[in-house]
Parts: C-alpha cells; sequence; structure tokens
C-alpha cells in the first residue's frame, strides 16, 4: 500500500487513473467539488473505488466542515453553518452548544454515509487568535480551548454517529498563523509556553482516531522545519506531548506553504514521522512519483489506518433527519434570541 490518499480529475474514474490506483494502491482518496454532481453519481464514483481495492471499508474522504468549506452543496445537499455559529451559542449556554454541534455532525455525517464517503476532515481544534489571518476564521469552533475541546469532541461522535470518521486538525494549532499556508509558509513566534493554548484540544484529543498537520513553522519548537516535516514536532511535540495515537496525515501537500516538488515534499513528511501523505490535485506525474519515492506503508501505520476506518462502528446511531434538524436549528436559535 502506498501512504497516500490521492485525488480524483473528474465526476468519474478515467482509465488511466483506474490502472494507477489499482497499481498503487493508495491508503485512499479525497473528493472535491470537481467531483461531485448529485447522489447517484458519487455513489457510483465511490462505489468504483471501493471495486478496485475489492473492500468495502475503505479511506474516501471529502472536507465537509460547513460554512465557508463544503464540497457537496445546494441544492443538492443542505448547507450547515460554520463551527462559529455553535462557538457562540457556546459562549451563552455550553450544554445546548455541545447537543447542537453533535446533532449537527450526525446531520452531515448521514449525507456523507449516504454516498459512500467514510472520513470527513473535522473538527478544526484550532483556537482562533485575535488579529490571526482569517484562513481560520469562523472555521473555528471558539477562541478559548474548553470550548474548542467540547465542541470538537461532540463534532467526533456525531460524525460517528452517522458512520463517519473524523479528522483532527490542524496540529498541533493553525490558529494564531498570520498566513494562508495555501499561499505561503505561516510562521508562528510565540514561546512554547504560549503556545500551551494551542495544544490544549489537541491533548483532549489525543485518542482521535485521525489527525491532519499544519503546515506552519513554529519557532519555539523547529526554526527550519513546519510541522508536517519537522521530525521533532512530530515526535516530541504531536506523538509525544500531546500523546496523540491515531492516524496522521499532512494538510494538502501541494500547498505553497511547503518547498520542492510534489515527491519531495512527500518523502520529507514521511521521514518526519507522518503515517500519510494527503495529495489533492490529481495530477498523474505528481501521484507517480509519490508512489514511486514513498516506502509502502509499514504494518503499525496499516493499523492505525484500520482502526480509524473501524471507529464509528460501535458508535452508529440510526436517526431521523427531521428530528436532528429542528434540535439543531432551535438551539442555534438561542443566540439570536438572547
Amino acid at each position: 500500500m502506498t501512504p497516500a490518499i490521492f485525488g480524483l480529475s473528474g465526476l468519474a474514474l478515467t482509465d488511466a487513473e483506474r490502472a494507477f490506483f489499482k497499481e498503487a494502491d493508495p491508503a485512499g482518496y479525497i473528493l472535491f467539488g470537481r467531483n461531485v454532481e448529485n447522489r447517484e453519481q458519487l455513489l457510483r464514483l465511490t462505489d468504483d473505488l471501493r471495486a478496485i481495492h475489492g473492500r468495502e471499508r475503505l479511506l474516501v474522504s471529502i472536507d465537509q466542515e460547513g460554512g465557508r468549506v463544503a464540497r457537496m452543496k445546494p441544492p443538492q445537499w443542505d448547507a450547515y453553518p460554520p463551527g462559529w455559529a455553535f462557538a457562540e451559542l457556546w459562549n451563552r449556554a455550553p450544554a445546548s452548544a455541545i447537543e447542537a454541534a453533535r446533532a449537527n455532525a450526525q446531520l452531515l455525517g448521514m449525507d456523507l454515509a449516504e454516498v459512500g464517503i467514510s472520513v470527513d476532515y473535522a473538527p478544526l481544534l484550532d483556537v482562533r487568535a485575535e488579529g490571526a489571518h482569517d484562513v481560520i476564521g469562523d472555521r473555528a469552533l471558539g477562541n478559548e480551548p474548553k470550548g474548542v475541546s467540547a465542541l470538537g469532541r461532540a463534532v467526533l461522535e456525531g460524525l460517528a454517529r452517522a458512520g463517519v470518521t473524523g479528522c483532527i486538525k490542524h496540529i498541533p494549532g493553525h490558529g494564531r498563523a498570520c498566513a494562508d499556508s495555501h499561499k505561503e509558509l505561516p510562521v508562528v513566534t510565540a514561546s512554547a509556553e504560549e503556545l500551551q493554548h494551542d495544544l490544549a484540544p489537541f491533548r483532549m484529543h489525543w485518542h482521535a482516531p485521525m489527525g491532519m498537520t499544519a503546515h506552519v513553522l513554529y519557532k519555539a519548537w523547529d526554526a527550519e522545519n513546519p510541522a508536517t516535516q519537522s521530525k521533532r514536532i512530530i515526535s516530541e511535540i504531536i506523538r509525544g506531548e500531546i500523546g496523540f495515537t491515531g492516524l496522521l496525515l499532512t494538510d494538502d501537500i501541494d500547498m505553497q506553504a511547503l518547498d520542492g516538488t510534489i515527491p519531495e515534499r512527500s518523502e520529507k513528511a514521511i521521514a518526519a514521522g507522518c503515517d500519510v501523505v494527503l495529495n489533492c490535485w490529481a495530477k498523474m506525474d505528481d501521484m507517480q512519483g509519490i508512489a514511486a519515492r514513498l516506502p509502502a506503508t509499514p504494518a503499525e501505520v496499516s493499523k492505525r489506518l484500520d482502526a480509524a476506518l473501524a471507529y464509528p462502528e460501535a458508535q452508529r446511531l440510526p436517526a431521523a433527519r427531521e428530528e436532528l434538524l429542528a434540535k439543531r436549528d432551535s438551539l442555534l436559535a438561542l443566540v439570536e434570541a438572547a
């Protein structure tokens, strides 16, 4: 198995993709708006991916946070509120915010499970910081660790109730970055003591099934390498101080925060201690280069992958969509009523 998650070019697999995926046997796949048309098409696409590998339990993932980050959009699918809507409710009624976030995530997860998607890249556990770049902004679940942690747990639980695995991000914290890692490398100059504030929600979720690294340079920990490619940060902070035990994948390896060719970036991330590389743009040359340069997936990484995909099974909870929707909306309305 190649320790990579690959993107797809369109609404259906090309012959070249089908042949390459069969040979490379990637850890999984990520879907974007270019891959999404309607329920029937999307289910057919995810079924095709499973058929290549001959296994029902396959990592088929998507960024479906709600708010401005949503690949499955109206009118085919419902729109979902951003994380900040639940943060605002937390400030008024914490227990209600937890219930609303859990119901919302279960609703969203039901949309994903219906079309064969097994992993959602949510929740964000980034603590929103005043004056930081808006790349996180209203995607955040709050600006203080306790609320972010509690709401993040509710999101993981809600997704799991729908049969979908969540992925905490962006470890060890993207909330105070003053640049967009899609375009350039953010540099965080906060002290190690100050960064404890950012670590707190991740430390509370050390047992989460999956986690995604941040393409951010933290001078207090490693003045030369962003977290995704830092042996020290992955070993001492993510696996050590946070104690994270789940499957660790990179943020999109194509982002301009990183230097070098895509295969070079991927090789460096794996060497630093990431389990899996996330490569989103479905460029065949890049995918072939990644598959050629990366070592085969180690047994311990395969175990973490299997555990992550099995995570929701014990928590599945059938529910009526109308009841969940009514619960979420009535609770969110408390903010306007206050």
